[in-house]
């Protein structure tokens, strides 16, 4: 969604512009070393790799767990917010226990891994977030933002690849999830199906048991067609999307049924806005969003960890600085967001 960032994100770029686990006993590491928080949260430190059993996002030993955290907006514009201390607040102080970093595919411009992006810009930016991510204990999620492009097989050959890469670099971690397809549009779940079959292998020949998360078509938003005919891999999760003014109880119901009937889903991107990303809030729908999700421990990362001129961004748009943030210098979204993790530190 948010079709209208797209060009937003392009602008910006000419202008210069998160059920928990028990913590192991003991003290944190040294301040320039890796943190342990021991606040009950699923984390790295207490939970491990994680894996997918009987429709749950587990910890190593089976267990479920949450995961609650946020999103940020394509690298490209969001590098300014991947730094040590505001991880460490979001970690820390915030609870966050998840970031999804956000690879945009099809851009416009300079704006896309794909299209004329920098790919080796993308990747160090990635990089430094899942090494801070993995220093302030929690959990990364490689996201291949698949969004205009619509089709994920269109640049296939580029996420094979990517993937390669990517697995080949964090298959040791045990921290990293990797979303290979962020909102498939404009084809149906056999497509999706044919490329999530290709892209895994690749993943699986240097990371073999890492979660993964497959995008549904509709803008991750087509449960059924995927629980009709799920993929054949182990660790699999299927993603569901939804900002809460657009979508509301039939998708809830949708979400429901999947999954109690076993369907392992991740709620990598939702928003308390219109799909827009912008006006109006709705947050008592996006509370009843979070009541089933909570309920049915399907973990959320919300968008996004930007200060974009648009609602659904978590800091004011007017806000200089990229750490050290008080309670002022969110926007309602972000206060919401950082009010619920705080709510939900444990099942």
């Amino acid at each position: 969604m948010k079709r209208v960032f797209l060009l937003l994100t392009a602008a910006m770029m000419l202008l210069g512009l998160f059920s928990g686990c028990s913590k192991k006993n003991g003290p944190g590491a040294e301040e320039d070393g890796p943190q342990i928080y021991a606040d009950g949260r699923a984390r790295p430190s207490s939970c491990g790799r994680l894996c997918v059993k009987s429709g749950d996002l587990c910890s190593e030993s089976g267990e479920p767990v949450m995961l609650r955290g946020v999103s940020t907006n394509d690298l490209m514009v969001s590098e300014s917010f991947i730094n040590d201390s505001l991880f460490r607040e979001l970690s820390k102080d915030g609870g966050v226990n998840v970031c999804r970093f956000a690879v945009y595919t099809y851009g416009v411009g300079i704006i896309g891994y794909c299209t004329k992006g920098d790919k080796e810009r993308y990747e160090n930016d990635l990089e430094r977030g899942i090494e801070l991510a993995a220093k302030h204990d929690m959990y990364a999620i490689i996201d291949w933002h698949v969004l205009s492009d619509g089709d994920p097989n269109v640049y296939a050959d580029e996420a094979e690849l990517f993937f390669k890469r990517m697995a080949k670099r964090y298959s040791g971690s045990g921290s990293v999830i990797y979303e290979i397809c962020n909102e498939p549009n404009g084809v149906d779940w056999p497509a999706v199906k044919r490329y999530a079959e290709r892209i895994i292998p690749v993943i699986r020949a240097e990371d073999p048991e890492a979660v993964i998360i497959v995008g549904t078509p509709d803008w991750s938003k087509d449960l059924k067609s995927a629980a009709s005919d799920p993929l054949g891999f182990e660790n699999v999760m299927y993603a569901l999307h939804f900002y809460s003014a657009s979508h509301g109880q039939d998708l809830r119901d949708i979400a429901e049924s999947a999954s109690e009937s076993g369907l392992p889903i991740f709620v990598t991107e939702f928003g308390v806005t219109a799909s827009s990303g912008d006006l109006p809030r709705d947050i008592e729908s996006a509370n009843e969003w979070i009541d089933l999700l909570e309920r049915e421990n399907v973990s959320y990362c919300m968008w996004s960890l930007a200060k974009a001129p648009e609602a659904c961004s978590m800091v004011r748009a007017t806000v200089p600085k990229y750490s050290g943030f008080t309670e002022e210098d969110y926007t309602e979204s972000g206060r919401w967001l950082l009010d619920v993790i705080g709510k939900h530190s444990s099942k």
